[in-house]
């Protein structure tokens, strides 16, 4: 269950890091709201998630896929062009995130069911 809210709290740093940009330095409303709205979700499924993964791989996780996802939304709405050497790049990303997956070793003195 952790790494599903980490995963989710991933692409609520997509958000509201997108929410920022549209924001215009906090000065639109509606993006501002989102912002504000998927940080706190965000850090809040990061913590939760650090209850259970440790802080190392949480976090790498988190601000990975995070970055990915920020870079891959812009490049599919047009605001930053796409390029090969871009892909490759935040494919060894993801690489990197899944190999921190595969070596994570749960604590054993930590309820996984908490």
């Amino acid at each position: 269950m952790a790494w599903i809210v980490l995963i989710l709290s991933a692409v609520l740093e997509a958000v509201w890091a997108t929410a920022l940009e549209a924001s215009n330095g906090f000065t639109v409303l509606l993006p501002s709201v989102v912002f504000a709205v998927a940080a706190a979700l965000s850090m809040a499924g990061l913590g939760y998630a650090m209850k259970f993964i440790p802080i190392s791989t949480a976090y790498a996780v988190w601000t990975g896929l995070g970055a990915v996802l920020t870079v891959a939304w812009a490049m599919v709405t047009g605001s930053e062009e796409p390029g090969v050497l871009k892909v490759l790049f935040l494919a060894g990303i993801i690489g990197c995130v899944i190999g921190l997956k595969l070596v994570d070793k749960p604590d054993p003195a930590v309820d996984k069911n908490s």
